[in-house]
């Protein structure tokens, strides 16, 4: 149902199972990589404590994905790329059946930062929503005070004929049971069909 790997002009991106994803490295990366603070500081997730932690996040993309409930990705860069081969971060979308609607997401290692990959990833997730599955809707969302993820969504949303719709109050619940605010923005098919030909 969803594409197994996806390749962009710079990045690869790949399911996210145990077996695309070498668990040491992944381990390192969502425990203790520079920067992996500030990366957890707007998601749902604290920085992982245990390899079994790592292991279980890996086990539910590939859950999940078996399920038809979600396409979640290891983010690769390509040849040409600084870091190619590397683990930049992950990302991918829930899918709301019922509401025929994507909900996409992502997160990237610090050092990755600024180089435009959330919008080619969120790009290429959005043709995978309406050209594979024939979506109506692909939505994305951030804090209100995350301005690095605004910026980035801003940018490719009006690049694909989307827009801001507003914001959710005590939408978002994190690990540690604090409640948060999110800006959410909508990508119509129809919108997106005008956008990009």
């Amino acid at each position: 149902m969803f594409p197994e790997t996806i390749e962009t002009e710079r990045l690869r991106l790949e399911s996210r199972r145990p077996e695309n994803v070498d668990l040491d490295a992944c381990y390192r990366i969502c425990s203790s990589d520079p920067g992996i603070d500030e990366v957890t500081e707007y998601v749902t997730w604290d920085p992982h404590e245990t390899k079994q932690e790592t292991l279980e996040f890996l086990e539910r993309g590939r859950e999940r994905w078996e399920d038809h409930e979600a396409a979640d990705y290891v983010i690769r860069p390509r040849d040409g790329e600084e870091g190619v081969g590397e683990i930049a971060g992950f990302g991918g979308f829930d899918v709301d059946w019922e509401k025929r609607t994507a909900v996409l997401g992502t997160w990237l290692r610090k050092r990755f930062w600024g180089r435009g990959y959330s919008g080619e990833r969120a790009a290429a997730l959005v043709e995978v929503a309406f050209e594979d599955l024939d979506l109506d809707i692909v939505a994305v969302s951030h804090r209100p005070d995350n301005d690095n993820s605004r910026r980035a969504i801003q940018r490719y949303v009006d690049r694909l004929g989307g827009r801001r719709e507003g914001l959710l109050r005590n939408h978002l619940t994190f690990a540690d049971g604090s409640v948060h605010d999110e800006v959410r923005y909508t990508i119509a098919q129809e919108e997106w069909r005008e956008a990009t030909n």
